[in-house]
């Protein structure tokens, strides 16, 4: 019995250490992976979290903006609309002359 012992011991060694190799294979794939990956997403033209909460929130304040603005000028329009029938009209203008008149020279007077 105690030679399957023993081979149960040595199988028990040669397993753990197995495990602990292939333990520090897996630790020693993700550190370079990892390190792969810093590398690629380094390259890339990617944007910080903070700078993405950042314009976004100024997009939302810029979209709230428009959106008061369209409501102001419809309202405006709409005053506009109503009140076009009721007031004074304007004065009729006089047309605007491109070029200003040519006036005939005096003749002269005899001394």
């Amino acid at each position: 019995m105690q030679t399957d012992n023993r081979l149960l011991d040595d199988l028990a060694r040669v397993a753990t250490g197995a495990l602990g190799a292939l333990t520090g294979m897996r630790e020693d794939l993700e550190t370079r992976l990892r390190e792969q990956f810093e590398r690629v997403l380094g390259r890339m033209n990617l944007v910080r979290r903070e700078e993405f909460e950042a314009v976004q929130a100024m997009a939302a304040k810029a979209r709230a903006a428009q959106e008061a603005l369209e409501l102001r000028v419809a309202q405006l329009e709409a005053r506009l609309v109503s009140g076009a029938g009721t007031g004074p009209r304007p004065a009729a203008r006089r047309p605007v002359r491109s070029r200003p008149a040519v006036r005939k020279p005096k003749p002269a007077q005899p001394l």
